[in-house]
């Protein structure tokens, strides 16, 4: 019996309803497929910057105070996210008040007024953001290496957009934005939790009655392009290094990315991983270190992060090429691909125990695939990997001309002997 029911509106609206009887919440997820890809140079961060102002008041509710002071009101969980290729609107409550968390979701998604003020004081807002962000490397790190990878398009540009880009939108631009993209077409509407679904899809078919149904606007494919390792140091004094070193891979549609799981898991997705192993037990010069992909929807990359003490950088980059050297030459062990398989399980199952986490893992594989897997048919595809198929997926990823770094630290520039490739 599948865990999900879905249902294709007449405008188009998808549905998703995940009831789950044996937990005391409901989650309402609203994901729509626009960000940072969807845009032009010129309004790069109008999707984050319209996922703000979805929030500053509706026809219905004219201020920001009004729309959140309703949520706070239901003990509301609630939030908002942009990435590359998907923004998100959610709501978690106890089970008996979701039919309102809908209503004010619902609301503040299909209705913003958008007010010329309230724009132009959030532009304030979103600058403050970034320079968080410019704060916390960490964090920026992995900015630097998608714009390594991805140059002057859309998949190499920031989610938030840029200093330069947010001052110059106008109420017009982001009214053009969201015709284009806040569409039935791209909408995917999740409920999931103690929830009675026949219920809640007459709400949905109420609420959403007046989603725009005109043709969405897609993305452009991502180039790729690239021949040598390729380096970016960003210089900032700190007491420490933070990098993201990796290399290009595949689509979240490749067969493969099972085998990558497995891969990502083995080099540094846990305390017993190679990575974890050597560069913190063994070495002591890191406090955090894991390996893991980012598969979208025509491009992918997968990376070792990991903050490093500045003394110790050079060692420890060389400790990390070597294990990419190792994977390159010769299979995991056996009971490394068991032991793998039996974290990763475990980790999805336990995982799915919310009814936000529940929302999110069915509604993120709709909005991208429009086909679900349920949590057993991935683990089987996980347990039916093969130490070859790990093997080959290393030497289709581990090349020299997919291997790139970033770097926030005082390091200027790397040792002339230091061995860039693999």
């Amino acid at each position: 019996m599948k865990q999900w029911q879905k249902y294709v509106l007449s405008n188009g609206l998808r549905v998703l309803l995940v009831p789950q009887k044996g937990i005391t919440t409901a989650t309402v997820l609203v994901l729509v497929e626009a960000g940072s890809k969807y845009e032009v140079k010129k309004l790069n961060g109008i999707s984050h910057f319209l996922e703000h102002l979805c929030f500053k008041g509706t026809k219905k509710r004219p201020t920001s105070f009004d729309v959140v002071s309703e949520l706070e009101t239901l003990g509301s969980s609630h939030n908002a996210f942009t990435g590359h290729e998907v923004t998100g609107y959610h709501s978690k409550v106890a089970a008996p008040k979701i039919s309102a968390a809908l209503e004010i979701i619902s609301d503040l998604y299909l209705n913003p007024v958008f007010d010329s003020a309230e724009l132009e004081k959030e532009k304030g807002v979103v600058i403050e953001e970034l320079n968080m962000f410019e704060d916390m490397p960490m964090r920026l790190v992995p900015e630097y290496f998608t714009e390594l990878l991805y140059a002057d398009q859309p998949a190499g540009w920031r989610v938030g957009g840029t200093k330069t880009t947010i001052p110059s939108f106008t109420r017009e631009d982001v009214i053009r934005y969201r015709s284009a993209h806040y569409v039935a077409e791209g909408t995917v509407v999740v409920v999931a939790g103690n929830v009675k679904p026949q219920q809640i899809l007459k709400e949905i078919k109420q609420l959403f009655k007046t989603i725009p149904i005109t043709k969405k606007t897609d993305k452009l494919p991502v180039q790729e392009s690239q021949k040598d390792p390729q380096v970016r140091l960003i210089k900032k004094d700190s007491d420490q290094t933070h990098i993201a070193l990796g290399f290009r891979a595949f689509s979240m549609f490749d067969e493969r990315r099972y085998a990558l799981s497995i891969l990502m898991d083995v080099l540094g997705g846990g305390m017993s991983s190679r990575l974890f192993q050597k560069v913190r037990s063994a070495m002591g010069v890191a406090y955090y270190i894991e390996a893991d992909a980012s598969l979208l929807t025509d491009h992918g990359f997968w990376t070792v992060s990991a903050g490093i003490d500045n003394h110790k950088l050079i060692p420890a980059l060389e400790a990390i090429m070597q294990e990419f050297r190792k994977l390159k030459l010769a299979s995991i062990t056996r009971s490394e691909l068991e032991r793998a398989k039996k974290h990763l399980s475990g980790q999805l199952l336990t995982g799915l125990e919310t009814s936000e986490a529940l929302a999110s893992f069915y509604g993120q594989q709709e909005i991208f695939k429009e086909k679900i897997l349920a949590s057993e048919t991935i683990i089987k595809h996980l347990k039916a990997v093969t130490l070859d198929q790990v093997t080959q997926v290393a030497k289709d990823t581990i090349r020299n001309e997919g291997l790139n770094l970033a770097m926030i630290g005082p390091l200027t520039d790397l040792p002339k002997d230091f061995q860039f490739k693999v």
